[in-house]
């Protein structure tokens, strides 16, 4: 479904918590992942999301990259927390990665913003026409999507890039209550990577819908349809990952191709090719 608006995420903007790190305060205590189900919006979710403390050494690891920084962003003040999701409440389009970028998205409070990743998974989107912007550098920047909303099933950025299988399924409360209250428009998802794959298929199945078994093996192109209570096709594409974009094994083409496809899918228009 195409609502045909354009709109952000929840607002990355309030005072400072420890040393290095931004956001809000979020609710009183440590949100619990396991409560998730009890959270009656995406409003509410992104708010408990941002105030998750669940896993210890992701915590520690976020929280330290926030306060040494990276040399090129020592000026800044890093977000330093989980990363809600980002994009319309009503998106019928829903793309997943891995988990945010330590000196990306944890720094700048956004999914896939300020980082080469983003850079590439951004202007994909643009050129489909479904970002208002090729580019995304800052939560404030005034970039909006149309139709979609991007995910992560771990919200904290992990050591190496690397979550463990505990620390992905502490998570993944959050990821299947976000699934159910987009469920209402939702019509396509594409999956980046194989480690979001595997994350993303036991959440759609505590969602409500039906995964074929045994599940579908992840591969480039890959779609699949669920079933009940309302059907949701769901595409495979290679992580927008450094390693695969610079040496080509994913190219801008190719995830042109996928996001396309997928888009019609849900239902969305999209700029033609060379518009």
């Amino acid at each position: 479904m195409d609502s045909g608006d354009l709109t952000g995420s929840a607002d990355r903007t309030g005072g400072t918590g420890r040393t290095g790190i931004r956001g809000p305060a979020g609710p009183a205590g440590p949100p619990d992942p396991a409560a998730a189900a009890d959270v009656a919006d995406l409003a509410e979710l992104d708010g408990r999301i941002a105030g998750c403390r669940a896993c210890p050494r992701l915590v520690e690891w976020r929280e330290e990259v926030a306060r040494t920084r990276r040399a090129a962003f020592a000026d800044q003040t890093y977000w330093g927390r989980p990363v809600p999701g980002f994009g319309p409440a009503d998106a019928s389009l829903l793309i997943v990665g891995l988990a945010p970028a330590a000196h990306g998205a944890n720094r700048t409070g956004r999914m896939f913003t300020g980082d080469r990743s983003g850079d590439v998974l951004y202007a994909a989107l643009h050129e489909v026409g479904l970002a208002s912007r090729e580019t995304a550098v800052s939560a404030d920047d005034g970039l909006t999507l149309r139709g979609v909303r991007i995910t992560s099933p771990v919200r904290c950025a992990p050591p190496a890039n690397k979550p463990t299988p505990e620390e992905r399924d502490t998570c993944r409360p959050w990821l299947v209550r976000e699934l159910e209250l987009l469920r209402p428009s939702l019509r396509a998802v594409v999956v980046l990577g194989a480690f979001g794959w595997q994350a993303a298929l036991p959440a759609f199945a505590r969602a409500g819908w039906e995964v074929p078994r045994p599940r579908p093996a992840f591969a480039h192109g890959a779609r699949v349809t669920l079933t009940s209570p309302t059907p949701l096709d769901v595409f495979g594409c290679f992580h927008v990952s450094q390693r695969n974009t610079f040496t080509g094994r994913l190219t801008p083409a190719m995830l042109r191709e996928v996001l396309r496809t997928a888009a019609s899918a849900a239902g969305l228009t999209t700029r033609p090719q060379g518009g």
